[in-house]
Parts: structure tokens; C-alpha cells; sequence
């Protein structure tokens, strides 16, 4: 059967929507902000980055079975939607000072995006199938980067111009942005919302019976999730290079502020990542279904390496340009390719529960990326040596990418349950 273009076109919007968060609350405008603004620390940031994917962590895979057992992933993608959303539309209230509220509301804006990214990537079953996911898979990233990037640009001129728009400063401008995030989140989820369906579960039962059997389908998880190997084997991987990515996004312009590059130059290189992205990850994914995903994502991966290395040695605003223009290549690519391989590798009807796994396991250690930048900074001071310390998680997940044979985890994928 052909798959459905209309829901798969309403799938992709889902990413142009919610990016607007990665880029201008995780990844520009907010970490500025909270050491200009609020008064935080990078160091302080890192370790807000470490309690939201704790929180993550805890509540994902009991969310990803429950949403399996009622065949309801769309109810949960809308749950944490508006948590997202009412985050960032609440970070426009934090002044000066208000490290705390700042730091608690992020946290919660990261739980809907990290959360409703779980339900986001199982609904990928549901609209592709699996000759598709690779394309289906990059093309959503290749949005989200021009979504985010039109966002973000957005929000530049405001922050950068804020006369023309009648606001007092710049600090006025970012608190309008991040409600702007808000906004802008909720009206391009409605597509995914109103078109995307998705296989229904056939037992029924209210709140309380998918809770009791969401623990028990976790339970079973648990115990079964050996039956597969392959699946193990990239998870493992997975862990340390999302770790490396994840630490990239959040803390690279908290870093390049902390080594004196200027709030326009670490945006605008933003913009960079985000406009360079849109077409490299499309030509990422066209070259992964030719070559083969896991070939590209050890290119990818080794690029990666090498921004960290680059980035040790970073000293001007050019310098952080070259290296977004890096990023941009192998971002989007690197993620979808990681997300149409995981899809392939887990058991069809239980999309939910194997990406809420996923992220309760990833964000469990992601966590590790963000500390250790924040630790090594405090003990050394030095962002220099923080960034650097980054390159261990890109070459644990290279070397443990190798024992990956990804045709024989397609294979265990459609085997019954547990056999």
C-alpha cells in the first residue's frame, strides 16, 4: 500500500513546529538570555540541561507503553505539546535574578519537547513504511530546520532592532520571542493533529487500566528487550553519540558567550546551522538510502569529532561561523538517520514503548554530557577543556556503531515478541 502523503506532509509540520524551541530556547536566544538577563552561569545552564532529561528519563517509557496498550499517541503528543508551549510563553515573565523560575520553566519546556518527541517519532510508523522511513525520517529534520531557522530569524530582528517594532530594548524582544515559541508551536501542530492516524490498540479500559497495564507492558519490556541484540547493541551506541549531540546543541552558545563572541555573532551562526541544515539534510537522507544509514551516520559522527577538536581552538566569530556551517551538515542528517534505523530495529506494534525506551535510556545518560562540560568547567575553569571533554562520547559511539549489523536486527524486529 502506497503511504499516505497528506499525513505524511502533516507528520513532517510537526517538526517545523516544534524546532522553534530547539532553536530559540535551547539553542540561541534563551541561553544568552539566561547568563545576561537572569544573571545564571553556563555552569548553572548545564546542570538545568541535566534536570530535564532526568525528568525525561523517568517519564518516558511508562508514557511510551501506556500509549501503546490504549493506541493513543496522539493524546500524548498533545499533552506535552501545550506543556512545551505554556513553558515557553511563561518564560517571558523571569527578569533579573530569577535564575530559579527561569531555570524550573525551561525544564518543564524541554519536558514537552524531549516527552512529545517520544510520541512523535513512534506516529513515524504509523505514516511510512519502512522503505520510506529513511527519506520520511530526514525530511521531517529538513523542516524542522527551515521552520526553526524562519522562527529564529524572526526573533533576531526583533532582538537586534527591537526600535522598529516599538519595544523598549533588546531584553524586551527576547521575552516576546519566547512566547513567540509558544504561539508558534501550537498553530503548525494542528496538521499532525487533525490528519495523522495511527493504529489503534484493542484494549480498552480508562486512565487507571492503561497505567497498571502500561507498567506491566514496561515490566515485560524489561525482561524481553534481550531477544534483541542488534536493537542492544545501537542503543548502546546511541546512548553516547545523542549524549555528544545533545551536549553540542544546548551548550554551544552558552559557551561561545563565555569565551567572549558577541550575542549577534553566536545567533547569526545559529542561522547558519539552521538555513545550512534544511538542504544538507535532505541530501543526507538521499544519500543514506543510496549508501546506507549507518555508513553516514559514522561520516557524521566523525565530523562531529572534529567540531569539538575545532572548537577547542575557537577564538573569533569566524571561527564559530565555520564551525556552524559543520553543524548544519551532519545535524539533522545524523539524527534522522539514527531515528529511521531505530524504527527499523524495534518490534512494529510496540513503536510507543521502544521510543519511550529510547528516550528514558538516552536521556538517562544525556545527562552525562552536559555535567561533564559543567564539572570540568568548575574544576579547570575552562570552557576550552569542557568543550574538548565532548570528543569521548563521539568516539564511544563510533567504535560501538561498528558492532551494529543493523540486516540482522530488521530480521529480529518481526520475529514475535520475545521468541
Amino acid at each position: 500500500m502506497q503511504d499516505d502523503r497528506k499525513q505524511i506532509r502533516s507528520w513532517v509540520m510537526y517538526d517545523w513546529a516544534n524546532s522553534a524551541f530547539a532553536t530559540t530556547i535551547m539553542a540561541a536566544v534563551m541561553p544568552i538570555y539566561f547568563v545576561k538577563a537572569i544573571g545564571g552561569t553556563d555552569a548553572q545552564w548545564g546542570f538545568t540541561q541535566t534536570a530535564a532529561a532526568l525528568v525525561i528519563a523517568l517519564l518516558s517509557p511508562l508514557l511510551g507503553a501506556m500509549a501503546d496498550r490504549s493506541g493513543n499517541k496522539k493524546s500524548f503528543l498533545r499533552i506535552f505539546t501545550f506543556i512545551g508551549a505554556a513553558a515557553s510563553l511563561c518564560l517571558a515573565v523571569p527578569g533579573h535574578g530569577d535564575v530559579l523560575l527561569a531555570s524550573v520553566l525551561v525544564v518543564l519546556g524541554m519536558v514537552g519537547f524531549g516527552g512529545g518527541g517520544t510520541f512523535y517519532d513512534a506516529l513515524l510508523n504509523d505514516v511510512a513504511s519502512p522503505a520510506n522511513r529513511q527519506k520520511v525520517s530526514a525530511r521531517g529534520f529538513a523542516m524542522g530546520y527551515l521552520g526553526g531557522g524562519v522562527l529564529l530569524a524572526v526573533n533576531l530582528m526583533l532582538i537586534q532592532k527591537p526600535e522598529w517594532f516599538g519595544l523598549a530594548d533588546s531584553t524586551s524582544s527576547s521575552r516576546i520571542s519566547f512566547a513567540m515559541v509558544g504561539v508558534w508551536w501550537i498553530l503548525f501542530s494542528i496538521p499532525l493533529f487533525r490528519h495523522v492516524s495511527e493504529k489503534r490498540a484493542l484494549l480498552q479500559g480508562g486512565a487507571i487500566d492503561h497505567l497498571r497495564g502500561g507498567v506491566q507492558r514496561l515490566l515485560e519490556t524489561f525482561s524481553q528487550i534481550r531477544h534483541y541484540p542488534e536493537l542492544w547493541k545501537f542503543m548502546l551506541s546511541y546512548w553516547f553519540f545523542f549524549d555528544g549531540i545533545n551536549t553540542v546543541i544546548v551548550m554551544a552558545t552558552s559557551y561561545g558567550t563565555t569565551i567572549g563572541i558577541g550575542s549577534t555573532d553566536l545567533i547569526a551562526a545559529l542561522l547558519i546551522t539552521q538555513f545550512i541544515g534544511f538542504p544538507a539534510t535532505y541530501l543526507f537522507g538521499f544519500l543514506a538510502q543510496r549508501i546506507g544509514g549507518k555508513r553516514m551516520l559514522y561520516g557524521s559522527l566523525a565530523i562531529y569529532l572534529l567540531i569539538v577538536v575545532l572548537g577547542y581552538f575557537m577564538k573569533n566569530a569566524t571561527h564559530f561561523y565555520i564551525l556552524a556551517a559543520l553543524v548544519g551538515l551532519v545535524q539533522g542528517g545524523s539524527q534522522s538517520t539514527a531515528r529511521a534505523i531505530y524504527s527499523k530495529l524495534i518490534p512494529p506494534d510496540r513503536t510507543a514503548e521502544f521510543n519511550g525506551f529510547l528516550t528514558f535510556t538516552s536521556r538517562l545518560v544525556s545527562f552525562g554530557g552536559p555535567l561533564v562540560f559543567a564539572l570540568v568547567k568548575v574544576f579547570t575553569d575552562s570552557s576550552r577543556l569542557a568543550i574538548l571533554a565532548v570528543a569521548f562520547f563521539f568516539i564511544m559511539g563510533m567504535i560501538l556503531l561498528s558492532f551494529v549489523n543493523t540486516d540482522k536486527g530488521e530480521r529480529e524486529a518481526v520475529r514475535p515478541f520475545g521468541s
